[in-house]
């Protein structure tokens, strides 16, 4: 069982300035306590991700961390020049030491797609053959391809990842139906489904795997959001305080435009809502281990990532969280409780 953090980097209402300084000393502080690898996510014109340019903030946490591993969840393949992203690729993993965990995925807001001068309807294509290319780059000493979207013709490849022949790839997915290709191309997962709709995916992802003959089990992730206080109480009071701030910033752009996200029933208008349905714990340590417990036992799920800086948390209730989570959550989990087949 391993544990993760994801973080959109939303805005939390101070100078940005601050916020980019409050994160470094967050994953610094991720480093020490054995947090298995971070994972930013990447938005545009709007206030649910700050870190627009993922890679100019991992290639800092690249030089401020030693051990903790991290990446994009993920690059929006179809808003970069190919050939500018598989340098990166390469810049980071060899600054880090190999440490680069790549997320790669299409996007799945029309809006911020629309910014860039995408044609939503043509990212789905060009994100497939963009990915195709992006793995051919990585591994070869010319690139040629032939594509309807990228044309290259013997283009020298100097730059190399470190890890061999590209670092783990990341996916995310929140139906069953979109488990296939992850599994038969050992790609890890992350999902923010509700468990029952985990446990399908979860399902489908490893019996992709047994029909190929595949032993190995990548990582399957759920996503959480997460407070951990000395109290329930005290760690109610932070969750329902910065909640509400972090889904204003979720539902901003949409907003903007007249419409909500696809994905708007995960996450209702209030924390204790949240909880409810199991998309989320606040508490104290057992209150975590219990929450935690349940998800590993009715999904099957064998990495638990957590949002521990959402809204506006502070950077002081952020490292008291992760202090709680790393000493009296994680050492719980050395053995993760058994996954009961149905």
């Amino acid at each position: 069982m391993k544990f993760g953090v994801f973080d959109h980097m939303d805005d939390a209402g101070g100078p940005l300035a601050k916020l980019y300084a409050d994160r470094l000393d967050l994953t610094e502080a991720y480093d020490a306590s054995g947090i298995y690898a971070y994972h930013l996510a990447e938005h545009h014109s709007t206030p649910l991700g700050c870190a627009a340019s993922p890679g100019l903030f991992l290639a800092a946490l690249s030089q401020r961390t030693e051990r903790l591993r991290f990446g994009p969840l993920v690059y929006l393949l179809p808003f970069y020049h190919p050939l500018r992203l598989i340098e990166e690729i390469c810049m980071l993993d060899q600054m880090s030491g190999g440490r680069l965990e790549l997320g790669i995925g299409r996007g799945v807001s029309p809006f911020e797609t629309r910014a860039y001068g995408l044609d939503f309807a043509q990212t789905a294509e060009i994100y497939h053959e963009a990915f195709q290319l992006i793995l051919n780059g990585l591994t070869c000493d010319e690139l040629t391809f032939a594509g309807k979207h990228y044309q290259f013709r013997n283009v020298p490849m100097i730059l190399r990842p470190l890890q061999r022949p590209h670092p783990p790839l990341w996916y995310g997915i929140t139906i069953p139906e979109n488990a296939d290709w992850p599994a038969a191309n050992d790609v890890n997962i992350v999902t923010i489904a509700l468990r029952p709709m985990v446990r399908l995916i979860l399902d489908r992802y490893r019996a992709e795997r047994a029909r190929l003959g595949k032993m190995h089990q990548p990582l399957m992730g759920v996503a959480r959001h997460v407070v951990v206080a000395d109290t329930d109480e005290a760690a109610l009071e932070i969750a329902r305080r910065a909640y509400p701030r972090w889904r204003s910033n979720f539902r901003w752009l949409f907003a903007r435009h007249g419409a909500e996200p696809r994905i708007a029933t995960l996450y209702p208008p209030s924390f204790d809502e949240l909880a409810a349905i199991d998309n989320a714990v606040a508490g104290s340590p057992r209150t975590v281990r219990d929450f935690i417990t349940a998800e590993v036992t009715e999904t099957g799920s064998n990495y638990f990532v957590s949002w521990l800086a959402f809204g506006d948390m502070t950077l002081a209730e952020s490292l008291r969280s992760l202090e709680l989570f790393s000493r009296e959550v994680m050492p719980g989990f050395a053995s993760a409780p058994a996954y009961a087949a149905q």
